[in-house]
C-alpha cells in the first residue's frame, strides 16, 4: 500500500516538474520515464519515507496543507527582511546562540516537518532532535534563554499546522 502511494505521489511531483503537456500534445516518453522512475524511487525509499502514510489521503489534512503553504512563506519572507535588517545594519545586531525549545508533536513525520520549517527559515537551524521532544535551535538573535517563551517564538507558529496535517 505504501509503496503506490508513494509511487502515485513521485510520479504527481515528476509531472509537474517536466510538465509533458505542451500545445495540446502529450510527450508520452517523459511520462513513460516518470513512471519508471517514481515505480524506483518507491521501491528504493519506501521503508524511509514515513509510515505515516494516511496522511497523504486525507482531504482535510491537504486542505490544512494548502492553508500551511502560504502561512509558512509569509514567516520565511519575514525572516529574510529580519536577517538582511541585521547584516545591512551598521552595529550588526546579533546574539546568536543555542536554546531549547519543547515540541508537542508525537509523530515522527510531524517533528521533521517542524524541524525542517525551522531550519527553512532564516535566522534559525534545527541543530538536533531529543527522543523526549526537545529541538535545540541555533538562532541568529536570542531574545530569551527560557523553553517555554522560545517555544512560543520559534515553533508554535508552525505547529499548530503541523499537528493538524500530521496527527
Amino acid at each position: 500500500m505504501r509503496r503506490s502511494i508513494y509511487l502515485i505521489l513521485s510520479f504527481i511531483v515528476w509531472i509537474l516538474l517536466t510538465w509533458p503537456f505542451v500545445d495540446g500534445n502529450i510527450d508520452w516518453q517523459v511520462v513513460v520515464a516518470g513512471i519508471v522512475a517514481s515505480a524506483i524511487v518507491a521501491t528504493i525509499f519506501h521503508d524511509i519515507l514515513p509510515k505515516e502514510h494516511h496522511i497523504f489521503i486525507s482531504p482535510i489534512r491537504i486542505f490544512w496543507f494548502l492553508v500551511y503553504i502560504p502561512v509558512f512563506f509569509y514567516y520565511v519572507i519575514k525572516a529574510n527582511f529580519d536577517v538582511v535588517y541585521r547584516a545591512l545594519h551598521p552595529q550588526m545586531p546579533i546574539k546568536p546562540g543555542i536554546v531549547k525549545i519543547k515540541t508537542n508533536l508525537k509523530s515522527e513525520s510531524g517533528i521533521t516537518a517542524l524541524a525542517n520549517s525551522i531550519t527553512l527559515t532564516p535566522g534559525t537551524l534545527t541543530v538536533d532532535i531529543t527522543d523526549d521532544g526537545y529541538l535545540y535551535i541555533h538562532w541568529i538573535n536570542v531574545k530569551t534563554d527560557n523553553i517555554e517563551q522560545a517555544t512560543k517564538i520559534i515553533s508554535e507558529r508552525f505547529e499548530w499546522f503541523i499537528k493538524k496535517i500530521f496527527e
